[in-house]
């Protein structure tokens, strides 16, 4: 028996209003180790049943930095790397999550890098040693990043029936953790309201210094 166009619309709406059903809001507010200052920029992630769908992004460099220096995407997002310098830059990453290397390049790559695993990528130049950016690939739909008041709302999934969790598992990640190579782990109280997490996080690193003979060779390049 075939099953006509409606049914199958109706099937997909009624499991989209499903989905919204077993679905709530968690407001988690990051502050400091120690005190009550926000943290602004950490990424904030926790299970879902939810998958993450992947985009098209950039980051470029522009005044010898990458811009954003985080970039948060799904998985198998492609991100691309334009260089809007007068210089030109060698972009590599090490990184388990993606090992890659755009040899010394002007202008835009020939192809965009495709981030096919969860992790924290960590991106550096081979010429301007300073230059420093990250890209946090996740494999979940419930994250996002803390805005100035150190605050973010997650959507996440109900557990029902019994032996639900009445807990959370959140993932956090930002640039100055001591270990930036990988997110910390906070537990929280599922119905907690808010939801308060706090980080120990590295001082602001020191300002850009003076070129080095090597920066002044290829800055006119």
């Amino acid at each position: 028996m075939k099953v006509s166009a409606i049914a199958v619309l109706a099937g997909l709406l009624i499991s989209a209003m499903a989905s919204t059903a077993n679905a709530y809001e968690l407001s988690v507010t990051v502050t400091l180790e120690g005190n009550t200052e926000p943290v602004a920029n950490a990424v904030v992630s926790a299970d879902s049943a939810r998958p993450a769908t992947p985009v098209s992004a950039e980051i470029y460099q522009k005044d010898r930095a990458f811009h954003p220096h985080v970039l948060v995407v799904p998985v198998g997002s492609s991100v691309d790397f334009p260089n809007r310098d007068n210089t030109q830059h060698h972009v590599y990453s090490f990184s388990p999550a993606k090992t890659f290397n755009i040899e010394l390049y002007a202008d835009r790559p020939a192809a965009p890098i495709v981030f096919d695993k969860p992790g924290i990528v960590e991106l550096g130049c081979n010429i301007h040693d300073h230059m420093q950016g990250f890209v946090v690939v996740t494999d979940t739909a419930a994250t996002g990043r803390t805005d100035a008041s150190g605050r973010v709302t997650l959507s996440l999934d109900t557990l029902a029936g019994e032996g639900s969790q009445d807990t959370v598992t959140l993932e956090i990640w930002h640039p100055r953790l001591p270990d930036n190579t990988r997110p910390v782990t906070r537990e929280i109280e599922r119905d907690s309201e808010p939801a308060i997490v706090t980080l120990n996080l590295e001082p602001e690193p020191a300002a850009e210094g003076s070129l080095d003979r090597l920066q002044q060779r290829f800055r006119e390049l």
